[in-house]
């Protein structure tokens, strides 16, 4: 169970750091529900809009695996994540359109 909650940790703290120092003519919210152990950045630009608000990155825990749901950035999530030493065979892109193996609970 430690290792599943030090993974949620992981992922929480490499999903929020894309809403710090960025340089857009927005303001973004981590938003993080550590119930479910999901984690995302949605980003809201400045008036007038050019853009909806939007997710960038979106990522959550299933098993123990990472499964990213969304990423928009020019800086991958799943780079990030196996910098945090998550093991890149254990990050699923959905939105790359890899699939989650069959996980027991």
């Amino acid at each position: 169970m430690e290792l599943v909650i030090e993974l949620a940790q992981a992922v929480q703290q490499t999903v929020e750091d894309y809403a710090a120092g960025e340089d857009w003519k927005a303001v973004s919210y981590p938003v993080s529900d550590t119930a479910r152990q999901t984690y995302s950045v949605v980003v809201v630009p400045d008036l007038p809009r050019p853009f909806p608000a939007r997710i960038i990155v979106m990522a959550r825990v299933v098993g123990d695996y990472v499964v990213i749901d969304e990423d928009t950035t020019d800086r991958p999530l799943y780079k990030e994540l196996i910098r945090a030493g998550i093991p890149a065979e254990k990050i699923i892109c959905l939105y790359a359109g890899e699939t989650l193996p069959e996980v027991t609970a």
